[in-house]
Parts: structure tokens; sequence; C-alpha cells
């Protein structure tokens, strides 16, 4: 794969090995490759690793297909995507509950083929939404963004902010759920709190509105992303979700949990990013 990326750099001034290492946050392999090629320059000017760049200043990357072999998947059907927000780099969308983020063979197709017809080229997965799930999916359009993106992911800095509507009353308007999360032993498609040998897990639960037939709609944040992490947490603390076909009794037309919002800091430009997701079924789903 051959590509070019061109910068403005948005930070103050620093050496090209600072920016790229600390601020784009560009994997070693990947800035070895940039630095025995000389495959970078400032304002169409050769640099080295030492060389001064000031805010302002143009980087080019260029990149060939020993850095980033060519990947190609099976395109999808592009009038299935609702963009939200996309530039070169990052493409956000909102997915529909009973898509797959991504395919587990490589002849199924998926919401990743979808956005790669939408885009004309393939793209990455940068997190994923059980396939019940609605709401914002990020998704990295060239190779070059992907780490870097998975390091915001890594860092916490992409905050993810998601509406359920949970069985119940709460009795606080806010609280944070920590019990360790693992697999259940007994049925594979399921997660439990397991405080024993549990990943750890965290979800901070906002109280938005209680409605008379005894369910709550709630505001949920994730800082961990363990599989099925919100679900399990509700159902433990007996505030399953609505609709959930694992982890709780009380059915509806389809699980109510939806990934209402997406918030980060472009690690490129520096500019806040903010998308929102509507859903008509989740509302259509809401008690009246």
């Amino acid at each position: 794969m051959t590509f070019t990326v061109k910068i403005i750099n948005p930070y103050p001034i620093g050496t090209v090995k600072e920016l790229l290492e600390e601020h784009f946050l560009i994997p070693r392999k990947i800035r070895h490759f940039l630095r025995i090629k000389k495959n970078v320059t400032v304002n169409s000017q050769a640099v080295n690793w030492q060389s001064l760049v000031r805010r302002g200043d143009i980087i080019q990357l260029n990149f060939d297909n020993t850095d980033y072999p060519i990947k190609k998947i099976p395109m999808g059907n592009k009038t299935l995507i609702d963009c939200l927000y996309q530039d070169e780099h990052l493409i956000i969308v909102n997915k529909i509950e009973g898509m797959k983020t991504h395919a587990n063979d490589p002849n199924e197709i998926a919401l990743l083929n979808h956005v790669s017809a939408y885009v004309g080229q393939t793209c990455y997965v940068v997190h994923r939404l059980d396939m019940k799930t609605s709401g914002t999916v990020m998704f990295a359009k060239n190779p070059f963004i992907l780490p870097i993106l998975n390091r915001l992911l890594e860092n916490k800095s992409i905050k993810r902010e998601y509406w359920a509507l949970a069985q119940g009353q709460f009795s606080e308007h806010a609280i944070i759920y920590r019990e360790p999360i693992g697999r259940d032993r007994h049925d594979r498609r399921k997660r439990v709190v397991d405080h024993k040998h549990g990943q750890t897990a965290i979800t901070q639960v906002s109280l938005l509105k209680h409605f008379p037939n005894n369910t709550s709609l709630i505001k949920c944040q994730l800082q961990t992303g363990r599989t099925h992490q919100i679900r399990v947490h509700l159902a433990y603390h007996d505030h399953a979700i609505v609709g959930d076909p694992l982890y709780s009794q009380q059915t509806a037309g389809r699980l109510m949990l939806h990934a209402h919002q997406l918030t980060f800091t472009h690690p490129l430009t520096l500019e806040k990013i903010k998308v929102e997701a509507p859903s008509a079924t989740f509302e259509k789903g809401l008690p009246k």
C-alpha cells in the first residue's frame, strides 16, 4: 500500500523525533522505516530526526508497500452507512442494531465492509459494538492512523457515552460499578462478574429519568472496554437492560442499549470532535 499523509503541525516547536513519537504516537517500527528511507519532509524540505518543526509547518510522510502490506476485504453496500463525521484519516458512523461491527470469516459481510464501500477503500476497526447495540463506531481510513487511534482508546482519550433502558428504580443519581468481569464457564456467549479471575471493569452510571413502569433511562460511560461490560454490570446489580436476550427476562423489540455519543481530541489537528447518534428504534422503545 503506497500513500502519503500531509499534516499541518498543530503543536509547539519541537524536533521531528518528538513530534512523531510523543505527539503523533507513531509506533517505533513505522518511525524506523520513515527514518531510514528518509520519507519525512517538512515544508517540502528533507529533514533529519533532530530538525525543528514549528506550529503551522507542513509535515509529509510517505509510505510504501513494505511499510504496510495491502489488505483487501469484500466491499459491502455503501447505502447502508449513516456517516456522522469523517476526514481524510477516520470516519465515525451510526451502526444499526442487529449488524456485526466486523466479520468473523473472510466471506462474511458486516459494518466494516459497508464502511469500506462508502469510503472507497479498505478501512480498519478502532473499536466495536455488540451486534445488538446501536450507535457510534469509529473506523480508521488508513493503517497509519490506526495505532494512533488505538493508543487514544487505550489511554481513555476517546470518551464513549451510552444510553440504556434498565429495569428497576435507581436510588442514587450517580454510581460507579467496579466489579471485575470474566467468562461464564457454563455459557460461552455470556460474561459474568468474577471477583477471583475477572478483568478490571469500571462503568459510570448516571440516572436520566425514572419511568412509571419501573424502568429507568440511564447514561453509562466506560472506563474500560470489557465484552458486555455495561450489560453484565447492570444485570449484576438487578438493573438488567430491557430487551437483553442474555441477561434480562424483560423482552422488547430490541436491546435497549445505544452508543449515543463519542468525544475525542483529534491527534493530528487537536480539534475537539463530538458526535451524537440518533436511533429511532431506541426512542420508540422508551416508555411513553
